[in-house]
């Protein structure tokens, strides 16, 4: 989005690092609309949620095997989101109400399939407008028995009057490539979410893998050379949490054991402002000043100056996903339109 805004120099943000409601949409609604109105009574203009905040994050894919996954896999698509469904017009109301701008990390259910997931954010404004909806790219590891491949309709910034404002899931925030598409948009501003936990091997057995200094590398990298400001929401386990996701004593140990995530705000030098949250849940706060990212352009600008245009070649495809495309054509004698489907024309093909 190319418009121009009136900014603000000084804006104060915040990170909810909270725990969802398991399979409970209803309920992850009335913890957002919390947070969300404690941050603007604190004064924040932008609060980030977590990765799949809502209805939580499918950490069971990483502890038992996909043939035993079935019925958790129905519960949680039963309580995935429409994105024009009443649980975000509910949020979308309250930072409305609150004049807080929200990015919310969410599992979103297709209109045209119940089982067709996406791991999805969308980023409404001070209005209560959506003014982004991103689905991630790729589900990473395990998460592709939960979640489907996105798309490139939402890697976009979007220009504020806090800033410009974009955002990547999880592991997106290490790839090059998306991460420069947002570059070259003029980001001020990112929102990253993040699981509570992710186990990759057993703890028990192997160095654990470390989710949070993981995180704190990607987005002191992206801070850096994107010279943005970064807000991290990463999610909280409870111990209501690990009963409802874990069947058996071996799951719940490597839980345990295994590393948890952080909520952080990141400046460009890599370095964190404010306090990390970890180990309870709750919001980091910070006050950050959009207009000092001009100088530091001077010394490298990635998308800008310090960058061969005439050498690399970027594109985005920005076609939103969709199972069936249809066609207006001229009918034989050419007196009217026919609608078809591609899918009718593969048919067609064949026979």
């Amino acid at each position: 989005m190319t418009s121009h805004t009136t900014k603000k120099n000084i804006v104060r943000v915040a990170a909810a690092h909270v725990s969802s409601e398991f399979f409970d949409p209803a309920g992850g609604v009335t913890k957002a609309i919390k947070y969300l109105t404690e941050a603007a009574q604190a004064g924040a203009e932008l609060i980030v949620f977590p990765e799949s905040f809502i209805p939580g994050f499918p950490i069971w894919n990483a502890l038992s095997s996909p043939i035993t996954g079935h019925e958790n896999f129905v519960k949680f698509a039963a309580a995935s989101l429409r994105v024009d469904g009443p649980e975000i017009k509910a949020i979308a109301s309250a930072a409305a109400q609150q004049k807080i701008s929200v990015s919310l990390g969410f599992s979103e259910v297709a209109d045209y399939s119940a089982g067709c997931l996406w791991n999805a954010t969308v980023l409404i404004d001070a209005q209560g407008v959506i003014v982004n909806h991103h689905r991630k790219l790729v589900p990473t590891f395990y998460e592709k028995l939960t979640w489907s491949r996105g798309d490139g309709a939402g890697l976009s910034v979007v220009d504020m009057p806090i800033g410009r404002v974009g955002g990547l899931i999880c592991g997106e925030n290490g790839n090059p490539l998306s991460r420069y598409a947002l570059m070259a948009q003029g980001e001020e501003i990112h929102c990253a979410n993040y699981p509570p936990i992710w186990p990759f091997k057993d703890p028990r057995k192997s160095e654990p893998y470390d989710l949070a200094d993981a995180i704190r590398v990607r987005a002191a990298a992206h801070c850096f050379e994107a010279k943005v400001f970064t807000i991290v929401s990463s999610g909280f386990l409870t111990d209501e949490n690990l009963a409802l996701v874990c069947n058996d004593d071996e799951a719940t140990a490597i839980l345990e054991n295994s590393p948890r995530s952080a909520s952080m705000i990141v400046m460009p030098n890599g370095l964190t402002l404010g306090n990390t949250l970890s180990d309870r849940e709750g919001l980091v706060l910070a006050d950050i000043d959009v207009s000092s990212l001009v100088e530091l352009k001077q010394h490298h600008d990635m998308a800008g100056y310090y960058n061969r245009h005439d050498v690399f070649h970027v594109s985005v495809n920005r076609s939103r996903q969709k199972p069936l495309h249809d066609v207006v054509s001229q009918s034989a004698n050419g007196s009217a339109p026919m609608v078809h489907t591609s899918l009718q024309e593969s048919l067609d093909s064949i026979n």
